[in-house]
């Protein structure tokens, strides 16, 4: 499943972006090259932002002793020489740099930047690199900046399209909810299960729950359930518990935009309420309006 992606994009990159281990032997792709260390740049648009400094410590220990393996994928940069702008192995060249290493094996790869924002996300999935709010953010940007579908992406990736949808769904969560589920305080699950819940304060306070009393995903279910069948604190009348269908509507809908939905209807009438946490999302749902 996750090679057919690979050949998509084609030109030896299943071999470049290989599931070898960092620190196990390779085949030497064609095109290898020495580059100094400081002709690489980071990437912008690399979808993971946290580098631990025990893995890089880690890393840098066993780059000491056996060197960097596999090559570090770069483009180059127009218009700028001796430049290279990193697509796939940021980590190795941070950690290289700690290694004190002068030079980096490179493969350079022509490619735009779909395609160098698409293999760093495939990179850093692959090896469960990005936290789960990196990751929903790379999937947010190809939708965003590329008009790609659910379904593009999950093809590109090598997930499933309700993997998708579900990942990009956490960007939903509030802001400290997010943080702590970056820093691993919570999990995917307990997120996802936050995401039943209608009120971002409501989310907080939970959320800060499970990081007190070490309250379990099956825990988080059973409160998201117990806050959509109490009224609302604000408004002028209570809310009416929604039916199952209503729920069912609501996830498909949530599940196929990636975002927050409130369907109410009563009487044969009714509103459908759609929750977007940034212009991104915004920009995203008009593309998917407009067909």
């Amino acid at each position: 499943m996750a090679e057919e992606p690979r050949r998509r994009l084609g030109r030896g990159l299943a071999a470049l972006l290989g599931d070898a281990a960092e620190d196990a032997p390779a085949e030497r792709p064609r095109g290898q090259r020495k580059a100094p260390i400081e002709f690489l740049r980071p990437n912008p648009r690399n979808p993971r932002m946290a580098f631990r400094e025990e893995d890089l410590a880690e890393l840098a220990a066993s780059i000491r002793e056996k060197g960097v393996i596999q090559p570090i994928v770069v483009r180059a940069l127009v218009g700028v020489a001796d430049a290279y702008e990193i697509i796939a192995g940021e980590r190795r060249w941070r950690a290289a740099q700690l290694a004190s290493l002068a030079e980096v094996p490179i493969v350079i790869h022509e490619a735009d930047d779909k395609e160098a924002l698409e293999l760093a996300i495939i990179e850093n999935v692959q090896r469960a690199d990005l936290n789960p709010i990196e990751e929903a953010k790379g999937y947010e940007r190809l939708g965003a900046e590329f008009g790609y579908a659910h379904g593009d992406i999950a093809k590109i990736i090598g997930k499933s399209r309700s993997h998708v949808a579900n990942m990009i769904r956490l960007l939903n969560l509030p802001e400290e909810t997010r943080k702590l589920l970056s820093e691993g305080a919570i999990s995917a699950g307990h997120a996802r299960a936050l995401l039943a819940v209608a009120e971002p304060a409501a989310i907080a306070a939970i959320a800060r729950r499970i990081v007190d009393e070490g309250l379990t995903v099956r825990d988080v279910e059973r409160l998201a359930q117990e806050k959509a069948h109490k009224p609302l604190s604000h408004g002028p009348r209570p809310r009416k518990a929604k039916d199952a269908d209503t729920q069912a509507i609501e996830k498909t809908l949530a599940d196929a935009l990636g975002m927050r939905v409130d369907l109410r209807h009563e009487g044969g009438k009714g509103e459908l309420r759609i929750r977007y946490e940034s212009l991104e999302q915004l920009d995203s749902l008009c593309r998917m309006l407009n067909g």
